[in-house]
């Protein structure tokens, strides 16, 4: 039987030992745009570890899925962080590990958050997580990573069944 773990909402707090919460408002702006816009500056700890990569904006397309949601696998970026930005979402599910001494990830440690659609996250460089789960409707998001497209652009690790875990809402 899998361990279960409930989601709870994302905050800047919960989340900072994987990275960081993108959102208006969260630290103090400064006017911009003839004073049309408030502009928040430094959102996010962007990091690249490879000088052969190059920044790679992509967008992801995201078929919903239902809690509860099982995770079978974690995945981590060793050398870039990578942020992702809701474009169109209602709500979404980010799961996260700390990294084990082996260095995969302590999958007995996960931790979900739900995300709403104003909300984008920065993992930092290394931290294991599941990819992107929209729930309740189709999403798209703006993924920023830094990327050479060699195999440590992105590992994978999958577990055995024993290792699955459940995440309820």
């Amino acid at each position: 039987m899998p361990r279960t773990v409930v989601a709870r909402p994302l905050s800047p707090e919960g989340f900072a030992p994987y990275g960081d919460v993108i959102s208006a408002g969260l630290a103090p702006g400064a006017l911009a745009n003839q004073g049309t816009a408030v502009r928040f500056d430094w959102s996010a700890r962007l990091e690249n570890g490879r000088d052969g990569a190059k920044p790679n904006l992509a967008v992801f397309r995201s078929v919903p899925q239902a809690l509860p949601f099982t995770v079978k696998l974690l995945e981590h970026h060793p050398h870039s962080s990578q942020a992702f930005l809701p474009m169109r979402c209602e709500r979404y599910l980010v799961c996260v590990a700390p990294t084990a001494l082996d260095g995969g990830p302590e999958v007995e440690r996960l931790e979900a958050f739900i995300c709403g659609p104003g909300e984008g996250v920065n993992y930092h460089q290394g931290v294991w997580h599941h990819p992107i789960i929209a729930l309740d409707a189709p999403a798209e998001f703006a993924m920023l990573a830094w990327e050479d497209g060699s195999a440590g652009d992105c590992v994978v690790r999958q577990f055995a069944a024993a290792s699955h875990v459940r995440v309820e809402g």
